[in-house]
């Protein structure tokens, strides 16, 4: 975990853009809201994501974490150009992606590919294994020396599925072999760079850190590049080098993992924290530690209407005027830590 992520286009970025393997830029997602019937009149938008800014280097893995409904996935939506930006730029290998069209992008897709949520529905139940997986393949006309069987096969086995599945259905599958599918058919084209929408959280939990420790090792010996976009702050902690936490669709923190999870800056991070468990709590003087759970108070805001200033401040225990009439900036308050808070948590331990 040598080279970092960093804020892209900003001063004392670090890991540096040039080494970046994908560089996002004020990326901007609104969806519009329109009335009537036969004239369209837009009467507002949805600001799902809005000026976001990350950049992942070759062989590593980021983690995009926060509450649902806060652009996670939009974001990974658009980073695969599923979805058309409103606004931004995404730069993938030094080449912007942004705007291309669908036939300039089908090339790239070799090279981006993504995994799905729910690994039932993400499987045409028509199409058998040797199907949905050579699938990508065959669209992109790529031969193989072994021919498409023999390629589909070994892709089986490399996510530790019996090669000789290799004319079943989806329906005659576990969810956790389901995913091993999916996961098998983003591997088919040897993409560069995985954007994985919420890989475990259909999945039971005796499943789930088989997958995890399925894609690490398919990172490691494929020296695949993630984008892993995720609620559970116990899988991003595990598989991730960096975090971005997001909230109604801006970045409030960004930090290395180790960094984060010691001492979280944004007080929307110490509130996420505070709700993990922690398997074996630190005693002292014979007594067990609890940690103190912060419970934020009401629902967050609609993305139609977000709150001025800092989103946050209307659950904030910490907030003040200037949080209603000034957005802070993601600044880095200590080398490789970036934090969007005017009054920010745990500085004392950054003093020291």
């Amino acid at each position: 975990m040598s080279t970092p992520v960093s804020t892209a286009g900003t001063a004392g970025a670090i890991g540096g853009a040039g080494d970046a393997l994908l560089e996002v830029t004020g990326l901007t997602k609104h969806f519009p809201i329109t009335r009537g019937i036969i004239f369209r009149q837009k009467v507002g938008a949805v600001q799902a994501v809005d000026q976001v800014d990350f950049s992942v280097a070759p062989g590593q893995t980021l983690g995009l974490v926060g509450e649902s409904g806060c652009g996670k996935t939009t974001t990974g939506r658009l980073l695969t150009r599923l979805l058309e930006p409103t606004g931004g730029r995404i730069m993938f290998e030094g080449r912007d992606i942004t705007h291309l069209s669908m036939g300039k992008m089908r090339p790239l897709r070799r090279d981006i590919q993504m995994i799905f949520q729910d690994p039932y529905s993400s499987l045409n139940p028509r199409h058998t294994v040797g199907g949905i997986v050579g699938a990508p393949l065959r669209l992109q006309k790529v031969k193989t020396e072994k021919g498409i069987k023999a390629t589909v096969q070994e892709l089986l086995e490399l996510v530790g599925l019996n090669p000789e599945h290799y004319n079943r259905y989806p329906h005659e599958f576990s969810g956790g072999q389901r995913q091993r599918i999916g996961i098998a058919r983003t591997l088919a084209l040897r993409p560069k760079l995985i954007v994985a929408d919420e890989p475990v959280s259909a999945l039971d939990v005796s499943i789930q850190a088989q997958v995890i420790n399925l894609l690490e090792d398919l990172q490691n010996e494929l020296g695949l590049t993630y984008v892993v976009i995720a609620h559970d702050l116990s899988v991003v902690r595990h598989i991730s080098d960096h975090v971005a936490v997001m909230y109604l669709g801006k970045i409030v923190e960004l930090a290395g993992r180790d960094q984060l999870y010691a001492a979280p800056r944004h007080p929307y991070t110490v509130a996420l924290m505070s709700a993990v468990p922690v398997p074996a709590p630190v005693r002292v003087d014979g007594r067990r530690q609890r940690r103190e759970r912060i419970r934020l108070s009401g629902d967050v805001p609609s993305p139609l209407n977000p709150p001025p200033a800092c989103r946050f401040h209307t659950r904030c225990w910490k907030a003040q005027e200037v949080c209603r009439t000034q957005e802070p900036p993601l600044t880095e308050l200590i080398p490789g830590h970036r934090v969007a808070c005017h009054f920010p948590e745990n500085t004392a331990a950054s003093a020291e």
